[in-house]
């Protein structure tokens, strides 16, 4: 089956377009033989001394793979294909290039271009994998830094039971034992809450009063250009502003995948409905897609790392088994709830998200 790929967009933004690329954070990183093997590949497809996967990094280009020389203007020939992302952008490029004269057949080039969309999965998939363990760190953090607390007041109160005066011996040497244990597990705690700080992303959520249409709106406007392309509408039943107190970087991600999932696995020309419920201290969204759906085997295992799900996307778009993984340790961090309702197979599915409000 042939696949077809978004055609790349001539963005007149330039502080968007490296944005798009930085977030899949492969600036100025050191070479990896995946990309290299991609580079030698292309330079025997087309029998040539030089190839290179490079990125437009603003004026700049940023060469993550060279075989040869880099690509100059001395070249007598030299052939390219773009690397875009599924949303259409452009980010950079892997070309070949020789010191003599050549021709390139139909072939070749077609599979050049298929090689631009092995470095564009390996950049997906890459990502995909980061996010994932940043989340389960994000939250195993989170736990470690709770955990800190009891441990703490352990710690005192087994202190002051130690000063009673008059306390039995045998009471004074166990409330020793047990404030010396517990001091020695805080300092662990400690320790792992340094290197977690350590790190260039805070692993606790930046909670702030915040509005969950604005930002459903946002993530909605960030996969505009997949949903165009698919002829699909997202209608928001949210009329009012839906403020809660959560770390909007850190939700906007749960929806951009909730979202982008009900893109993947719906056919052309569907609608997502997106609605909301508020019940006490609570506020549930949910997102229903007309889709592929999911069976009860489904259900039971779409939050397992790496699950064989009976669902394919409707247009093969990829799909790493991770996201799901990553959303659901965001809301466990936010101490809310996430989980997937589905009457089988192309029968849809909706995504239920509740967060506390305060």
């Amino acid at each position: 089956m042939q696949i077809k790929k978004a055609e790349p967009i001539k963005h007149t933004d330039k502080d968007m377009l490296f944005a798009k690329l930085a977030s899949y954070e492969i600036l100025n990183t050191p070479a990896e033989s995946a990309f290299d093997r991609i580079t030698q590949l292309a330079a025997q497809i087309f029998d040539v001394a030089h190839a290179g996967i490079g990125f437009m990094a603003g004026e700049q280009i940023f060469v993550k793979s060279q075989y040869g020389l880099p690509a100059n203007s001395a070249f007598a020939f030299y052939k390219s294909s773009p690397i875009v992302t599924a949303d259409g952008y452009a980010i950079g490029l892997i070309y070949v290039a020789s010191d003599s004269a050549q021709n390139a057949d139909e072939k070749q080039l077609e599979m050049l271009g298929t090689l631009a969309d092995m470095v564009m999965e390996k950049l997906e998939s890459r990502i995909a994998i980061r996010k994932t363990f940043r989340a389960y760190d994000d939250r195993l953090h989170v736990l470690v830094h709770d955990l800190k607390n009891p441990m703490t007041t352990i710690s005192l109160q087994s202190e002051l039971l130690g000063r009673i005066p008059g306390i039995d011996e045998r009471a004074a040497v166990v409330a020793g034992k047990i404030n010396m244990q517990s001091k020695r597990m805080i300092d662990n705690l400690n320790g792992i809450l340094s290197n977690a700080r350590k790190e260039s992303h805070s692993f606790k959520p930046q909670k702030a009063k915040v509005d969950l249409k604005a930002i459903i709106e946002q993530a909605i406007d960030d996969l505009r250009l997949k949903l165009n392309h698919k002829n699909q509408k997202v209608l928001i039943g949210i009329e009012n502003s839906l403020e809660v107190f959560a770390d909007a970087d850190k939700v906007k991600v749960v929806f951009e995948h909730i979202i982008d999932n009900a893109v993947k696995f719906s056919p052309k020309g569907t609608e997502i409905v997106i609605s909301h419920q508020i019940h006490e201290n609570e506020i549930t969204v949910a997102i229903k897609d007309s889709g592929v759906g999911l069976t009860e085997e489904d259900l039971d295992k779409i939050f397992l790392k790496f699950a064989p799900l009976s669902a394919k996307a409707t247009n093969n778009e990829n799909n790493y088994g991770l996201g799901l993984i990553a959303v659901n340790a965001i809301i466990d961090i936010h101490k809310g709830k996430l989980w997937a309702e589905s009457s089988g197979k192309d029968l849809g599915t909706t995504f239920y998200v509740t967060l506390p409000i305060k």
